[in-house]
């Protein structure tokens, strides 16, 4: 990125909001829509330069495409303005609007305007929470009052626009991430901003974030995943077709309730009074437009608390340093003069505080807060987390991540568990090293929250991995796995091991003293101390025996690590360095279902009919497993797809899909269902045997 001129060249393009990419689109000539795909691309290869708040591209020589943004933003479509003779209704403004980032659906919230609300998730999915997170546009936190509308019957506004939405939901899932080009996705967009309009904004924010995935998956972005999209149409359908229930005339009362469906516009606080506050840990929030940090706190009951840092960004190459950045600017509440990443290892004391639904801490005027003493992991009201079995604990996240996002108790997705580290070892078809540990009897396997190689995180499980039987307090979010897994968040000092601080290492150049040992790492201990018989952390003073493993960066000299050789004898059920661990297929085949889930998303409708003569195997593998309901619904979902008529000349009579959406939910939450229940299975210690079916009813 350069400068010239007061301008900024090769700058990433603004945010655009959804209900302008459909305005724009909507005013192409069915000929030019179909040449929309094609001028986006080519518009995307195009510099663009800044200027204030007007972004400039250069169509051609005699061209140019002006965008006003402000604050980043474009709110109007007259804000997109080009000089060719077709304009407004010429292909590049629908080109420029198709290129640029969707915008925040959700505006700050009133007393805190400074950020904006996003959810908590190492993912740049907003997803979802756990993982969580990231990213995406879920709806906001509301308090419980704020759900208990006592309108439960639709309007007419209401059910018009939940239908359009599940036609176009559809008619997305029929024709796959190939076939969901700009036309299509700015129509699901249009859909969504009726639906908004009509007060349904729950399902408006999750047809927006599958957009923002299409986007995603069709450019080839790093942080796409396909387990995200397939979770998003998920949730598009299976809102709307709930609507269309409690919509018919013989109804009875919906589960979840018709203003659960509907969701709230905004999030609202609550006066919360006086809390005690200390900190937890902290970790950096990062997304395709926006990067930040959140904190989590702890009151004196044991409840969780947030506070959010996160701004959007038009940089991509600048968002982790933001994200990293964040970490050290300071605490938006009252006069607390202190950055998040102190307040993770401090504490404070607040008055007049308001609180949402979800645990974030609102930074109106009337709030008051001065700096407090923190407490440690190991003492009240910090410890009593890690009291909770782990067991207890996955069922709580699992539970927490079925529920919307205004619905699910603040750090509900979060497991708090004591690990002993097992070392690194390759998994799957391409023998990827893993970091496992041990945590009551069943080996974890430990993941990064976050790959963005800008963060800390993979650079400090990579040194953990070398030190077998370090025992460690961890902070983590569930990930839903047949076996056990956690996407690391923070890790401390178990109880029982004392902190050993320790200046800075002693230079490589520097002599040292012949009586002093020299760890196997190669770093000094100042003090001369003697190494110890199993790995420890010996963190500085001022870490307060904690890392937030995504702003900061493990160094070797903060492991003590034994002399080299064996640490202990081996683990049950853990195979030995170099040993593939990941090649064989689960008990369960619940992937074998998952696949063809998630191969409708990708290739459409079509796709999964062609293969339909091919799984002949996977129904038998079903049903000799136990999965007779899963087994049936493949033959529904393969049935549906190949269910098409055709005309007198053998062309395809198009439909509405509907049939073919309806086949794809019910296979999709039975297959949700039953991974949940897979996970349970596997942190509850039993042993791994096909669970009872879950009955598809959503």
């Amino acid at each position: 990125m350069t400068e010239v001129a007061g301008a900024v060249t090769d700058a990433q393009w603004p945010a655009v909001r959804p209900e302008v990419v459909a305005e724009v689109v909507a005013g192409l000539s069915a000929r030019l829509q179909k040449r929309l795909d094609g001028a986006a691309a080519k518009l995307a290869e195009r510099p663009v330069e800044r200027t204030g708040e007007e972004w400039r591209i250069a169509v051609d020589e005699e061209t140019v495409l002006v965008l006003h943004a402000p604050g980043g933003v474009v709110a109007d479509q007259a804000d997109v303005r080009c000089g060719c003779l077709l304009a407004p209704a010429c292909v590049h403004r629908a080109a420029a609007v198709t290129v640029c980032p969707l915008a925040d659906d959700e505006p700050p919230a009133d007393g805190d305007a400074a950020t904006t609300e996003v959810p908590p998730s190492g993912r740049t999915d907003l997803t979802d929470r756990a993982g969580r997170p990231v990213h995406p546009a879920p709806s906001a936190p509301v308090e419980p009052a704020a759900l208990a509308d006592p309108a439960e019957e639709l309007t007419a506004a209401e059910r018009a626009a939940a239908g359009h939405l599940h036609r176009v939901g559809a008619a997305v899932l029929a024709a796959g991430v190939g076939g969901a080009g700009a036309v299509l996705q700015a129509e699901l967009l249009r859909a969504a901003h009726q639906a908004r309009l009509a007060g349904l904004y729950r399902p408006a924010a999750a047809a927006v974030a599958v957009v923002t995935r299409i986007r995603a998956a069709r450019s080839g972005e790093p942080d796409h995943r396909l387990a995200d999209l397939v979770a998003g149409l998920r949730e598009l359908l299976g809102l709307s077709t709930a609507l269309a229930l409690a919509a018919a005339p013989e109804a009875v009362a919906p589960e979840p309730s018709v203003a659960e469906l509907r969701g709230v516009a905004r999030q609202s606080y609550a006066p919360a009074g006086g809390l005690r506050l200390y900190g937890l840990f902290a970790e950096p929030v990062l997304t395709a437009t926006h990067a930040g940090v959140l904190t989590w706190a702890v009151d004196a009951g044991g409840g969780l608390h947030t506070m959010a840092e996160v701004m959007p960004h038009t940089d991509a190459t600048a968002a982790a340093p933001q994200a990293v950045g964040a970490g050290n600017r300071a605490v938006r509440l009252g006069d607390a003069m202190l950055s998040h990443r102190e307040f993770t290892r401090a504490g404070l004391a607040v008055q007049g505080a308001t609180r949402s639904a979800a645990g974030r801490l609102g930074a109106g005027a009337s709030v008051r807060a001065v700096r407090a003493a923190g407490a440690a992991w190991t003492a009240e009201p910090l410890a009593r987390l890690w009291g909770e079995p782990p067991a207890a604990q996955v069922a709580r996240a699992l539970t927490a991540g079925a529920l919307p996002a205004e619905a699910r108790p603040a750090g509900s997705e979060l497991l708090f568990l004591d690990v002993t580290l097992l070392g690194a070892v390759p998994c799957g078809p391409g023998g990827e090293p893993r970091l496992l540990a041990e945590c009551d009897g069943a080996v974890v396997a430990l993941r990064a929250a976050h790959d963005h190689p800008g963060l800390a995180y993979r650079g400090n499980l990579a040194l953990l991995a070398t030190a077998p039987g370090l025992r460690l307090r961890v902070i983590g979010r569930l990930e839903r796995s047949a076996r056990p897994e956690l996407r690391l968040l923070a890790v401390g000092v178990p109880p029982g091991d004392e902190p050993a601080p320790h200046d800075e290492p002693v230079p490589h150049d520097e002599p040292v003293p012949r009586d002093e040992p020299v760890p196997r790492d190669g770093s000094v201990p100042r003090d001369g101390s003697v190494p110890r018989e199993q790995p420890a952390l010996a963190l500085p003073a001022d870490r307060a025996a904690r890392v937030n493993l995504g702003l900061e960066r493990l160094q070797t000299a903060d492991l003590t690590l034994p002399p080299a050789g064996p640490v202990g004898p081996p683990v049950p059920g853990v195979p030995a360095a170099g040993a593939p661990t990941g090649g064989e297929a689960p008990a369960t085949p619940v992937h074998l279902l998952a696949r063809r889930v998630a191969q409708a998303v990708t290739g459409g409708r079509a796709a999964l009919a062609l293969g339909s003569r091919a799984v002949d195997g996977d129904r038998a593998r079903l049903r000799s497993a136990g999965l007779a309901t899963g087994a049936a619904l493949l033959d529904g979902l393969l049935a549906s797809a190949v269910d098409q008529q055709r005309d007198v000349f053998g062309r395809v009579i198009a439909d509405d899909h509907g049939a073919f959406a309806s086949a794809w939910l019910a296979a999709a939450w039975y297959e949700e269902e039953l991974a949940s229940a897979l996970c349970v299975t596997a942190w509850s210690g039993l042993p791994e045997t096909a669970p009872r079916e879950a009955a598809p009813d959503r």
